[in-house]
């Protein structure tokens, strides 16, 4: 049975440790923007960006498969710093606008598409380095995103994970795509968004762990 003078000394105890340290959206986004620069340093060295980039990003079609991903990712991030906080609101909502985005591209790319090029579409010809380059270009990223947030006080670690991982998967394939020679959304809307959806699923497994106080 605890003691008065026990309870009394464990109080003192505590009043003597140092103060947690804050959470610094900015270090935190900086620790995280330095690791995806690394390992985007790493897949332009070796695949380079796309010749045309230049040209190409001048379509609308084109550039929308690196500015909806960058809004979303903009979005999430924020979500992801006010999911750390207990007492700040989480306003989710602003993160269907990319995603209404990237559904109205695929819908208005799929009705303008013959049949037989539907599935050639769909699959493209570089799915299995799309899901791969995105996946590796965020575990890094995640896990410092996440070790940041754990200056937080989330009250609900997974969501705030997910959010964490949404927001990496997301800056990944920005950078994934001034490299990806795909331009459908037919392509790019599924398959960048099961990277992020990847991502983000391994942010919530992830943060229900290492956010939990």
């Amino acid at each position: 049975m605890t003691t008065p003078d026990r309870t009394d000394a464990f109080i003192e105890h505590l009043a003597t440790q140092p103060d947690p340290a804050p959470l610094r959206p900015s270090r935190v986004t900086g620790a995280a923007l330095a690791a995806l620069l690394c390992g985007l340093g790493v897949l332009y060295a070796l695949l380079g960006l796309r010749p045309d980039l230049a040209l190409a990003i001048r379509q609308p079609v084109i550039a929308a498969k690196t500015l909806v991903p960058l809004l979303l990712g903009l979005l999430a991030l924020g979500a992801a710093f006010a999911s750390a906080r207990p007492a700040q609101h989480v306003t989710l909502w602003p993160l269907l606008l990319p995603l209404a985005a990237a559904f109205g591209l695929f819908v208005a790319r799929v009705l303008a598409t013959s049949p037989e090029r539907m599935v050639p579409e769909l699959l493209g010809h570089t799915v299995g380095a799309c899901l791969l380059s995105i996946t590796a270009l965020s575990l890094v990223p995640l896990g410092l995103a996440l070790g940041g947030l754990r200056a937080g006080a989330s009250t609900r670690p997974a969501r705030t994970g997910a959010l964490a991982g949404l927001a990496v998967g997301a800056f990944a394939v920005v950078g994934y795509s001034l490299h990806c020679p795909e331009d459908s959304p037919m392509f790019y809307v599924p398959w960048y968004g099961s990277g992020i959806a990847l991502s983000s699923a391994l942010g919530a497994i992830a943060g229900r762990w290492l956010l939990r106080w």
